[in-house]
């Protein structure tokens, strides 16, 4: 894939609630490519809390982002994720620059807000473990991996899979030497110290424990009205149709 000429646009999107993490780790490294011009979006300019109490700046509006960027980006949150599955300003600015970014992505429970909007259907995606399986009812194909690249949709895994996420994207857009350099600039090499990063890992007792602390019945009614949302926009013909084919990216 050619890198892109620089400067080129990506464009983040910004919310209430948002998990700053899933935003930091990818912004860090797709920040250190040269020529990445990084929009943070949200509806209004201004301080966003995000879930930490954290406050971060969006410095552009939806309406003014760039109408055709080379990344595309959404981070997940929990109680902001499921406040936004069923925005329909949000939505629709999310199909309107999705079908036009040249990279689609998310990390975490963004993958839900692509999903929502009507952007991974026909594509394998990947999400935070508690949400991902929800991910097929939006038309998309979960996969339990840490990073799923999918001709131009590129999803990470749970909040630090953002990291891996930025490398692996930072290598499409820069080339693998520049990716390593990155990495090595950040000295990302994990190494913690459990073994409970997954519910495989983890077990079925502190998996449990953990899903205790998620508002799950929060969570499905909102993924089922955004199904139902969704499905009354294909009807009106405002969502893209399903592409299982994208001339400008081939299937990786």
């Amino acid at each position: 894939m050619t890198p892109p000429t620089a400067p080129f646009a990506v464009t983040m999107l910004l919310y209430p609630d948002c998990t700053l993490l899933d935003l930091v780790g990818p912004l860090t490294v797709l920040a250190a490519l040269p020529g990445a011009r990084i929009e943070l979006c949200w509806k209004t300019i201004g301080p966003v809390q995000t879930d930490t109490g954290t406050a971060v700046l969006a410095d552009t509006t939806l309406a003014s982002a760039d109408t055709a960027p080379t990344v595309l980006f959404v981070p997940g949150g929990a109680d902001g994720t499921l406040a936004l599955l069923n925005d329909a300003e949000v939505l629709a600015w999310l199909r309107d620059r999705g079908t036009r970014a040249r990279w689609v992505t998310s990390v975490c429970s963004g993958s839900l807000l692509l999903g929502a909007a009507g952007l991974l259907d026909g594509y394998a995606a990947t999400s935070h473990w508690a949400v991902r399986d929800a991910l097929k009812h939006f038309g998309a194909r979960p996969l339990a991996e840490r990073v799923v690249t999918d001709r131009n949709r590129l999803t990470g895994g749970g909040v630090t899979a953002g990291i891996d996420f930025g490398l692996v994207l930072a290598a499409r857009l820069g080339g693998e030497d520049l990716a390593r350099q990155i990495q090595l600039a950040m000295e990302y090499a994990p190494a913690p110290p459990f073994a409970a990063g997954t519910p495989e890992e983890a077990g079925p007792e502190l998996t449990a424990a953990v899903l205790a602390t998620y508002d799950m019945t929060a969570a499905w009614v909102a993924i089922a009205r955004a199904m139902t949302r969704l499905g009354a926009a294909r009807d009106a013909g405002e969502a893209p149709a399903c592409r299982l084919v994208n001339a400008a990216e081939p299937r990786q």
